[in-house]
């Protein structure tokens, strides 16, 4: 059975800091953010949550392209931050990012991020979970760190490949996964797809 190979994927995301991991492992991304509504249902368990947006942004971008007679494989991600089972989206404001970060703050927290790959022949989806640890902050640590800007577009209030590294004092799981795309699952995903990575 003959394969199509593809040379170039739709990255279904706003996110650089996904677009920059795609072209770490070589793969050439077209980005087209798609508008999906990121609510968690009624007694929706948090792992659904997450593997179901990145399954409605992977088929949003897929719909969105075919429209514009593109048929390439659509990859979408979401990821959340969870704590007692508690979901952390984006903070809406600054005052919600305060009140992430005082929560993290010398706790263990999970950082879910969900892969779907869409095709014309198949959807395909994976999850990383990771563990991370904060150090405990100091209020006024926490104030700098929310006046900086940069909790805002992020899972958790934190990006842990910006300024917040400083807080992690350890991680089992994923680098890649918690900054938003792991990197391991998504290259299984993209193989099965026929997807050229390396480059």
């Amino acid at each position: 059975m003959s394969h199509t190979f593809y040379n170039e994927i739709v990255l279904a995301s706003a996110s650089p800091r996904r677009l920059q991991l795609l072209e770490q492992i070589g793969v050439r991304a077209r980005v087209q953010p798609v508008p999906v509504e990121e609510v968690l249902l009624e007694a929706e368990l948090p792992l659904d949550f997450v593997q179901r947006l990145a399954l409605e942004k992977a088929r949003a971008g897929f719909k969105l392209m075919s429209e514009q007679g593109l048929e390439l494989p659509v990859l979408g991600s979401d990821t959340i931050v969870e704590l007692d089972g508690e979901v952390f989206g984006k903070p809406a404001d600054n005052e919600q990012a305060r009140l992430m970060l005082a929560k993290l703050s010398g706790r263990v927290h999970n950082v879910h991020t969900a892969v779907a790959l869409k095709t014309l022949e198949a959807e395909y989806s994976a999850l990383n979970s990771s563990q991370v640890e904060f150090a405990k902050l100091p209020d006024e640590m926490i104030e700098a760190y929310v006046a900086t800007g940069e909790p805002l577009d992020k899972a958790g209030a934190y990006g842990i490949q910006g300024m917040a590294a400083q807080f992690v004092k350890n991680l089992n799981g994923s680098y890649s996964g918690v900054m938003g795309l792991p990197l391991y699952e998504t290259a299984e995903l993209l193989t099965k797809a026929h997807v050229k990575t390396l480059g």
